[in-house]
């Protein structure tokens, strides 16, 4: 059974940092996205990472202030963020079995973690 789970999430202040995982299970994953949404809005891109780690692409909102990073070893992709913003605030999901910006792309999501920026 395919499964991914993030945590990391949480209550911050403006200007603080947090770093989110996803551990993925059942099977390898190549390319991973990271997405967000915040309530009445649609699920928008953040980032994504390749297979190798080699490349990866950023939304310009977060370009600069956030990371993405693997761990083969563990299955796990991470999202470290840094600078936070209340515009940042909104449950964040990864996704697997796909590459893309467009939500479409991926076949695989985490049930999602929230993050709420104070300012």
């Amino acid at each position: 059974q395919v499964q991914l789970v993030e945590s990391g999430g949480g209550l911050v202040q403006a200007g603080g940092s947090l770093r989110l995982s996803c551990a993925g299970s059942g099977r390898t994953f190549s390319n991973m996205g990271w997405f967000r949404q915040a309530p009445g809005e649609e699920r928008e891109f953040v980032a994504a990472i390749n297979w190798s780690g080699g490349r990866t692409y950023y939304a310009d909102s977060v370009k600069g202030r956030f990371t993405t990073s693997r761990d083969h070893a563990k299955n796990t992709v991470y999202l470290q963020m840094n600078s936070l913003k209340p515009e940042d605030t909104a449950v964040y999901y990864c996704a697997a079995g796909g590459w893309g910006t467009r939500p479409d792309e991926y076949d695989y999501w985490g049930q999602g973690t929230q993050v709420t920026v104070s300012s």
